[in-house]
């Protein structure tokens, strides 16, 4: 008998895709070709370390622009299960603006940047679904480090996901974000840098539907900026 009487179970190509599936996808081998992608294509402009310092890169008025890609995976962290269950890719553009002066000393010397950052996600786990929504993040890039630029990031944001009212977490399509991480990118020339991060990440609905169990997760995430001017 099922546990979540509100849970539908879809079928694509054939084969079912519900809570009591045991069919599983792994499509984490996308993210490890973009990662090789990123590290080939920046090696025809590499510059010298001599040649390129974070701290001069990135200044006060700097516009950042590039893409994420993610791959989100549910954790119980807080007991809040069957969210461990849950697996999905992300899709993060980002538009950033550098707005503080270097601040700070010795390695925690850095600036502030804010950043839009809309989103795309299809998960596979525990069934076919996606999500659309858009967040806003602020940034610390610390500018010690020479052509390394470790950060901090946070932000908060709104989703809508069809996941919902199917899964026992949630009960509204519409829902918030709030997630926040460690990540650092690395400059391969003047204008480019990979970056390499992992959140945490919460989805809630704040209590305006009847389930708000919540979803947590750890989303890692892999991508390529471009600074300018």
């Amino acid at each position: 008998m099922n546990a979540y009487p509100w849970v539908v179970r879809r079928t694509a190509f054939g084969k079912n895709y519900g809570l009591g599936s045991t069919e599983r996808r792994h499509p984490s081998w996308i993210l490890l070709w973009f990662v090789g992608w990123l590290l080939v294509s920046g090696q025809g402009g590499i510059a010298t370390g001599a040649d390129l310092d974070a701290r001069t890169r990135v200044t006060k008025g700097t516009l950042e622009y590039g893409v994420l890609l993610g791959y989100w995976q549910g954790n119980n962290l807080f007991g809040n299960e069957p969210s461990a269950n849950r697996s999905a890719l992300y899709v993060l553009p980002q538009v950033g603006y550098v707005v503080t002066d270097e601040v700070g000393s010795g390695g925690l010397a850095g600036n502030l940047e804010v950043l839009f950052e809309p989103m795309a996600a299809h998960y596979f786990q525990p069934f076919s679904a996606s999500a659309f929504g858009g967040s806003l993040v602020l940034k610390y890039n610390f500018l010690s480090f020479g052509r390394w630029m470790p950060f901090w990031d946070g932000g908060a944001g709104m989703l809508w996901t069809d996941l919902a009212p199917r899964i026992p977490e949630q009960s509204t399509q519409f829902n918030f974000i709030l997630q926040t991480g460690p990540g650092v990118s690395y400059f391969v020339s003047e204008h480019t840098a990979v970056t390499f991060g992992v959140r945490f990440h919460h989805i809630s609905n704040s209590g305006i539907g009847e389930r708000n169990i919540g979803l947590n997760a750890w989303l890692f995430n892999v991508g390529v900026s471009f600074f300018t001017p």
